[in-house]
């Protein structure tokens, strides 16, 4: 609205939601500062407060034209406010310069790709919402179609429901060829010589005001919506001076590495804890270590837990004395737990479920309950549904307060261990090939909406481990798990840090100086 009716206005917010003794009930009081502080034109004060009117804002907002307020109003404004909306002619007057955003990036632009040979292919799954960094995890022959881009682009999603749940990555190349292609849903931009830089050009990309816009312009029928990328060139933006994006890309990216080395080190943490669960529960390594063909140094404490032989069974060759069980023997399927519909609680979509590592990546949100799967820490939740099964959609719960249940999609499957088995036992077991094969092997119902029941896993058939090997086993991931957790949470702590500055740079209402210091 500020942006259609009062372009060239530079904006501050005040009052009681912006020194923090607001309440629901509170109005956003905004002041309205015109070029040269001059009063702003009648009719385009009337226009904006007719759409402020008609808008869907949940709250009141009160908008007053500065050069009309009283002197002393001033002073008090001054006192505690913050820069909602820096306009053009202030923009203008610190080197800043408003471009159509097609004009101050490059939208798909050229990535040479010949046709018949391999590539890296990114795909809309391989994009994380509120991850810097997009990887390909496979190559495929580049057929003519589809996005194409090269180290350090922006691949922002497109299409609905991706685009409005935050898939915007930077394609990194690390250890693979410069060039790669992707899915068609991919919107490319880079940065444009002379005008941005490509670092900055992301965090453009990502902020909140550019990607609003582009979901305001989405067509198409329901559910399939997209961005016309032609769209893009009627968006205005502020561009700062090379040097301040730089500054500014410097400060985000610092926090980004941060946030990226700590998922790293999570998901190594997550790795360590299922290549135990498949060494001692699938591959039987210490087992195997006690025979003659195997190594007797291999995990000696706990070798001797295990049996020195193996028997023949429906599932192939187990322990000796290890019974095979189905499912429900061991582990609970959908247990119940208590929360009243209405009870505000911890809500996890589908959306924020981790494809790697057992975290999510941002904190969950709270909802009153209404439908859905509940849980409380410790149950593992299993997303049912294609393409959300394939994917790998696994969380491991440890993200709720004490005695508190959670809950979230009607397509979690919950899986709870029966004592005296962990329950890190039913997250690794969730994260397995052999039970996610099967689990997608069962799926049912119509093509796009297939899903695997519970009472289809419960027919999942594996040897139970004796008590003495469980326990040891949930001391050892226990620890494993609460460390990568660790890691999770302060990087969930520097997203939301991430998320406050972006806005506050790329608007103006902080500045960054030439000692990188952070100024109002």
């Amino acid at each position: 609205m500020l942006r259609e009716h009062l372009p060239d206005v530079e904006v501050w917010a005040y009052g009681s939601r912006v020194d923090g003794r607001s309440h629901d009930g509170s109005a956003l009081d905004l002041v309205l500062r015109g070029p040269g502080l001059k009063e702003i034109d009648l009719t385009r004060l009337a226009d904006f407060e007719q759409a402020l009117h008609d808008s869907t804002i949940p709250f009141l907002v009160e908008a007053r034209d500065w050069a009309r307020l009283p002197e002393r109003f001033h002073g008090e404004i001054e006192r505690e406010y913050v820069v909602f909306r820096l306009g053009t002619g202030a923009a203008k007057e610190r080197g800043w310069r408003p471009l159509p955003f097609s004009e101050a990036v490059q939208v798909n632009p050229l990535a040479r790709l010949e046709q018949g040979r391999e590539y890296p292919y990114v795909s809309m799954a391989d994009v994380t919402a509120g991850n810097r960094s997009v990887s390909a995890h496979v190559h495929r022959i580049y057929a003519g179609g589809g996005s194409r881009f090269r180290s350090g682009d922006t691949l922002m999603a497109r299409i609905t429901p991706c685009l409005e749940n935050g898939k915007i990555g930077r394609y990194g190349s690390e250890g693979q060829p410069v060039v790669a292609h992707g899915s068609t849903e991919f919107i490319v931009v880079r940065g444009r010589p002379g005008v941005t830089d490509s670092d900055f050009t992301f965090y453009l990309t990502r902020w909140e005001e550019v990607r609003a816009y582009a979901i305001g312009q989405m067509t198409g029928t329901s559910g399939r919506q997209r961005v016309p990328t032609g769209s893009l060139a009627h968006l205005l933006v502020s561009v700062p001076p090379l040097d301040e994006q730089r500054r500014m890309a410097h400060i985000l990216g610092t926090l980004d590495d941060k946030i990226e080395l700590n998922q790293r080190m999570s998901e190594t943490l997550d790795a360590m804890v299922r290549a135990l669960f498949e060494s001692w529960f699938v591959s039987f390594d210490p087992v195997r270590a006690r025979t003659r063909d195997g190594d007797p140094d291999v995990l000696e404490r706990v070798a001797g837990l295990f049996p020195d032989s193996f028997a023949g069974s429906e599932v192939g060759d187990v322990p000796s004395g290890w019974e095979v069980v189905p499912l429900t023997e061991i582990m609970d399927v959908n247990p119940a737990r208590r929360l009243r519909k209405g009870d505000l609680s911890a809500y996890l979509g589908m959306s924020d479920m981790p494809t790697r590592g057992h975290a999510p990546s941002r904190p969950v949100t709270r909802r009153p309950y209404g439908s859905g799967m509940r849980f409380v820490n410790g149950d593992t939740l299993l997303a049912r549904i294609t393409p959300c099964l394939e994917n790998g959609k696994t969380a491991y719960v440890d993200f709720l307060a004490t005695d508190e249940t959670g809950w979230g999609s009607t397509e979690y499957i919950v899986m709870r261990p029966k004592p005296p088995l962990p329950t890190e036992f039913a997250y690794c077991l969730a994260r397995s090939s052999a039970f996610r094969h099967f689990a997608i092997q069962n799926m049912t119902g119509t093509s796009g909406r297939q899903r695997v029941s519970a009472t289809a896993l419960s027919h999942f058939r594996l040897p139970a481990p004796p008590v003495e090997i469980a326990a040891e086993f949930g001391v050892v991931a226990g620890d494993l798990l609460n460390r990568a957790s660790l890691a999770a949470r302060e990087s969930q702590a520097l997203r939301a840090l991430r998320e406050a500055l972006l806005p506050a740079l790329l608007s103006g209402s902080l500045r960054v100086d030439g000692t990188r210091e952070l100024r109002r």
